[in-house]
């Protein structure tokens, strides 16, 4: 087991590192105040496309498609169950309907799945698990540019759900799945997949780069006072993976029993990166572009993503030993 806790504490603590030292550039003024958009910019319009699309048009063919079918539904399905489960705790956290319960609703419904999860699968597990985590939080990220821009930015100021799906790493994602699927991806040329592969290689640093230069603007005494953000934390990052993991693992086990569907555990491992990760940064970024409060987002950032250096590699420990390794 302890072998197992330092295999994932290792990539942690590097993604970890970059997020300290985003953060000291940030506070001791060696970065422009505007370094964060820029960065932001680069990852959503550079880094995270070129992950997205050189993973899909690698690994998004029709016989992948079809044996991996089962994760995209198994996604829809927890996704489903994760923004009803999110909106009933809501109410526990923020008794009146407001524009902080929307933050809360989106804070329990998903956790850093792209910017932390993706970089920490790849470390892990390598390219071929991606591309199924890919696959499972596919779902994830319909709802997440959807329903998820809905609670997070006024009505009157967000814009229309095609609009909000028509992001750079989602049409990449889109486009990567047209050439894999159509077989194109030995036409790409040499140099153009070598250059996709040097930018994949930058996403994950400079995800945690932008974290640790976003929180730096706001101050720490003020962020950890509110006592709800400690207790939607530890929700967060112990309490729904561990319930979603166990009564899908259950799940697994009856219908794998009764109709052989052959399942298996590996999705477990993919529900448990999706779900068990540290809060986004969407619960920022958003509010402060559209005139909301970014406080309550910016608190869970600054308190849940050193506690998931801990409980990430611990939680994942836990499951090897109950399930067994992943099967990759």
């Amino acid at each position: 087991m302890l072998d197992t806790f330092y295999l994932t504490l290792t990539p942690m603590l590097v993604l970890f590192c970059c997020i300290a030292i985003g953060f000291l550039l940030a506070k001791l003024g060696i970065l422009p105040d505007n370094a964060g958009k820029t960065v932001a910019k680069l990852v959503t319009w550079v880094f995270t496309p070129a992950l997205n699309f050189i993973t899909m048009a690698r690994y998004f063919t029709v016989k992948s498609l079809v044996g991996n079918l089962e994760l995209i539904i198994i996604g829809t399905v927890t996704v489903a169950v994760a923004v009803f489960v999110a909106i009933t705790l809501s109410k526990v956290f923020v008794r009146n309907k407001s524009p902080e319960r929307g933050i809360y609703q989106y804070a329990l419904t998903f956790a850093n799945f792209g910017f932390l999860g993706d970089p920490l699968v790849l470390a892990i597990f390598g390219e071929p698990m991606l591309f199924c985590y890919k696959l499972f939080t596919l779902p994830m990220t319909v709802v997440a540019y959807t329903w998820g821009m809905s609670v997070l930015i006024p009505k009157k100021q967000g814009g229309s759900v095609l609009a909000n799906l028509l992001n750079p790493p989602f049409i990449a994602l889109l486009f990567g799945m047209l050439v894999g699927i159509f077989g194109l991806t030995p036409a790409l040329p040499a140099f153009a997949v070598n250059t996709l592969e040097s930018l994949k290689a930058c996403y994950g640093p400079l995800a945690m780069l932008l974290v640790g230069i976003t929180v730096a603007h706001y101050n720490l005494s003020e962020m950890l006072v509110n006592k709800k953000v400690y207790v939607a934390t530890l929700t967060r990052l112990v309490l729904l993976p561990a319930v979603y993991v166990t009564v899908a693992s259950l799940a697994v086990l009856f219908l794998d029993g009764v109709f052989s569907l052959g399942i298996g555990t590996t999705v477990l491992f993919l529900m448990f990166f999706a779900y068990a990760g540290p809060l986004g940064m969407n619960t920022i970024v958003f509010p402060e572009a559209y005139g909301g409060n970014p406080k309550t987002g910016a608190s869970m950032a600054i308190i849940s993503h050193p506690l998931s250096v801990i409980t990430i590699p611990l939680l994942y420990a836990l499951m090897v030993l109950i399930l067994g390794a992943p099967v990759v």
